[in-house]
């Protein structure tokens, strides 16, 4: 099976997108009988700094972080303050007007269906 949803962008840990600078959400993509779940961990994004279009068969993922206050001097630092930012090509079987988003505990996760013409329908035999 060829992935429906192909990735457009580099899988770098963090990218520049003209003067911003953003980081690469890790995803998982699994697919069900009725189409396909994405799953893009975004910590610190919350759903009203969320921004999900599909232009031109193609799926945009941003999600903005508020910046937090540290409460002291840093020591050592991992992580990036950067907003997160993925994009993935979508195949035409996906209908892109039934998809449908929900966020919990830094969890994107995208239900995207398939459009009835291809899923496989049963045919009854008549009499």
């Amino acid at each position: 099976m060829t992935t429906t949803l192909n990735k457009t962008e580099t899988t770098a840990p963090a990218e520049r997108n003209g003067s911003a600078r953003y980081l690469t959400p890790l995803a998982n993509i699994l697919e069900t009988k009725d189409g396909y779940v994405l799953e893009a961990e975004m910590p610190g994004v919350r759903k009203e700094n969320l921004e999900i279009t599909v232009t031109n068969g193609e799926l945009v993922i941003v999600g903005r972080r508020e910046a937090a206050e540290p409460q002291g001097q840093s020591v050592y630092r991992e992580s990036r303050s950067a907003d997160y930012r993925r994009v993935f090509e979508l195949d035409p079987s996906i209908d892109t007007s039934k998809i449908s988003a929900r966020m919990e505990q830094g969890v994107l996760t995208l239900q995207l269906p398939k459009a009835e013409s291809v899923k496989p329908r049963k045919i009854t035999v008549a009499d």
